[in-house]
């Protein structure tokens, strides 16, 4: 019914993978077209949930939002996105990510370069056209045999999660979905929307045909202030925590108010993500006092008119959908039915 609408399951730190089975069913009844699945190191591994979902839907498209290709042997990941191809009939997109440095670092996984994730995305179309590459020598690494199936010939979307330049122009020349990083000022999502579609002009490509996600905080006041807290304040805060120097330069933000951010007792001494489930009420609350107000604002907020007004502009500003992320499909009923009204 909204193909140019997704969601995130299983958004934050969910108790039990199942609950993604009510929140997929009751998405797909709300009308919404896309679920975006993240990848998280404990009970979120890209594949498995996505085959849980595919089994649960027949309408939805499903876009991992994203994995990382150098987790995973690259014949691992073909015959992944092979498999929940055919499993949903082609609702499947295969997207991928740079991830967090701090955290491959602590793992000794290999951090992640333009060149290498362009390389893996040729690559994966290469096979799933059945071709057999031999002796591979690239920057995503040498392989002396990579083949699936010589009978194959599919096209599977591929998804990018973009956040700089060199990344959104890759996403342009290359990949079907660009999804966008959370609380991009207007100007960052208008430029970042730019850069994409000349890219894809360039290359020779359908501007029309590769799809811009914005990926749009949606906390509207009908779900609880504690838990509008944690929606906001503590997901911007655990950017922050994670890549606060890329936020501040992408959105051309006071670097400042980083320092002062990070210099604070509470967040340099606190033990993990801030939207984390142990945070407290009274932690968030002083957290918002570090954050300046017109941080947090590119957000859906407010009434369900309102946040549906918000959710327009990002489609104003060039994109092609919205995420409307964070929220569960619960959370976005009377959203989705502001919606459904003006539509």
């Amino acid at each position: 019914m909204f193909p140019e609408l997704g969601f995130y399951t299983l958004a934050g730190a969910p108790k039990s993978p199942r609950d993604l089975i009510g929140e997929v069913q009751m998405a797909e009844d709300l009308g919404l077209g896309a679920v975006f699945i993240s990848e998280r190191f404990d009970k979120k591994e890209a594949a498995t949930i996505s085959g849980a979902a595919g089994a649960v839907s027949k309408t939805m498209r499903i876009i991992t939002a994203a994995t990382n290709h150098n987790t995973r042997h690259p014949m691992v990941t073909a015959s992944f996105a092979t498999t929940m191809h055919f499993l949903t009939g082609g609702r499947f997109t295969l997207g991928i990510g740079r991830g967090v440095p701090l955290l491959q670092d602590a793992l000794g996984i290999p951090r992640i370069k333009t060149a290498e994730m362009e390389d893996f995305a040729l690559v994966m179309r290469r096979l799933w056209r059945g071709e057999t590459i031999m002796g591979h020598k690239g920057p995503m690494g040498e392989y002396p045999f990579l083949r699936i199936d010589p009978s194959y010939d599919e096209d599977i979307p591929l998804g990018l999660v973009a956040f700089g330049p060199n990344s959104l122009a890759l996403g342009g020349r290359v990949f079907d979905d660009i999804i966008l990083h959370t609380f991009f000022t207007d100007e960052t999502t208008e430029k970042s929307v730019r850069i994409v579609k000349q890219a894809a002009e360039q290359a020779g490509r359908d501007p029309g045909q590769v799809r811009v996600w914005s990926c749009f905080a949606t906390i509207g006041d009908h779900i609880p202030e504690p838990l509008r807290l944690k929606k906001s304040v503590g997901r911007l805060a655990t950017y922050l925590q994670a890549y606060g120097d890329l936020m501040v330069r992408t959105n051309d933000w006071d670097p400042s108010v980083l320092e002062r951010f990070r210099a604070d007792p509470m967040v340099s001494s606190f033990p993990g993500a801030i939207d984390g489930t142990q945070t407290t009420t009274e932690q968030f609350e002083h957290i918002a006092t570090l954050i300046p107000e017109e941080w947090l604002a590119p957000s859906a907020t407010g009434s369900p008119e309102q946040c549906i007004a918000a959710v327009k502009n990002q489609m104003a500003l060039g994109c092609d959908g919205v995420i409307l992320h964070g929220a569960t499909p619960s959370e976005l009923e009377p959203i989705i039915a502001a919606y459904r009204s003006v539509s």
